[in-house]
């Protein structure tokens, strides 16, 4: 059995207390939202804590609101299986209501928060082990050691991003509010664009700092003809991690002509990847017309040219590979639907 760590429990009830905590505690405090994520890698020992602070009763960080503009206003601690089964979220932005759908099981989406998925950490099977199992093979880049495992000689680690909502919000053009303590140099306060939150390194695959907190995630309104989708490939159709996840966005006209289209993939490497060069090709081609079929065959190729999965996640490497022009299929289909 697999034991927590002692550890400092604080439960504040408003963010600037909160942010406070973490910053006190010098490099060793860490924001708990769900659980679902934080508490079994502090079980492995891979990440460490001697103050964990609990944001359950930080209401500011709660609920879905529907803006002005027609975009979503989404508090990072509200639960995955709101945003999965929200009216506003399936109509704006259903790629993301799609994928938070497919996040582990039932009992880890009452739990589980967006927040949380969105600051998800990087996953391989040679750091989500026990720290005994770790220590036989001297450790790794992620954690204590100076080897790669996946990657013979390699110098950066090659975690795989695991988030399905990843990819979802990147489609969408997110964009992220964080907050940490103030200093002499500003009040803490910063926006990124969601494409702006990722690093290409698994040790810690995120351009924000443990002490930052995720306050608020913003979704810009999306035209009257857009569509999304999500298609997930796993062992099992629960609780399983994604071994590919695609999130698909077509903006059609009123002919059903596609406008704009975007492709993002995850779990192939430490950040989401945008395959660029298959969305172009969607551009321009009309749903149900030759054109699409046209279309679709060739950003098929293109996806699979562009996606190259790591052996650094469960699942044959080479066939995670040719599953990826189905799943980019699977999830344009989702889209259309």
């Amino acid at each position: 059995m697999l034991r927590l760590p002692q550890f400092t429990l604080e439960r504040p009830t408003t963010i600037e207390e909160a942010i406070q905590l973490v910053a006190d505690a010098n490099g060793r405090g860490r924001f708990l939202a769900g659980g679902t994520d934080l508490i079994p890698n502090l079980k492995h020992e891979f990440i460490e804590a001697d103050v964990v602070v609990a944001l359950g009763g930080i209401e500011a960080l709660r609920g879905i609101e529907v803006t002005a503009e027609g975009g979503l206003s989404i508090g990072p601690l509200t639960s995955l299986v709101d945003i999965a089964e929200s009216a506003d979220v399936q109509r704006i932005a259903p790629a993301l209501a799609q994928a938070v759908g497919t996040i582990a099981g039932p009992q880890h989406r009452q739990m589980g928060t967006i927040g949380g998925n969105v600051m998800l950490d990087t996953r391989c099977q040679w750091i989500n082990q026990s720290h005994f199992w770790r220590s036989s093979l001297g450790f790794c880049l992620k954690k204590d050691g100076s080897a790669c495992h996946v990657v013979e000689g390699g110098k950066r680690c090659v975690a795989a991003a695991s988030n399905d909502s990843a990819p979802a919000l990147a489609t969408l053009a997110a964009t992220l509010d964080f907050q940490k303590a103030p200093t002499e140099y500003g009040n803490g306060k910063r926006t990124l664009a969601f494409d702006e939150l990722f690093k290409a390194d698994g040790a810690w695959n995120k351009k924000v700092s443990a002490d930052e907190l995720l306050t608020r995630i913003h979704i810009p309104a999306t035209p009257v003809g857009h569509k999304g989708g999500y298609a997930k490939l796993r062992m099992r159709g629960s609780i399983d991690f994604p071994l590919l996840g695609v999130a698909a966005r077509l903006d059609v006209d009123g002919e059903g002509v596609i406008e704009h289209a975007d492709i993002v993939v995850i779990a192939l490497q430490a950040r989401p990847l945008r395959v660029r060069k298959a969305s172009a090709l969607l551009v321009g081609a009309k749903l149900g017309a030759a054109s699409y079929d046209d279309a679709l065959a060739a950003v098929m190729v293109a996806a699979y040219e562009q996606c190259h999965p790591l052996p650094n996640i469960p699942g044959d490497h080479e066939w995670r590979q040719e599953m990826v022009p189905i799943y980019v299929k699977r999830a344009l289909a989702a889209a259309i639907a």
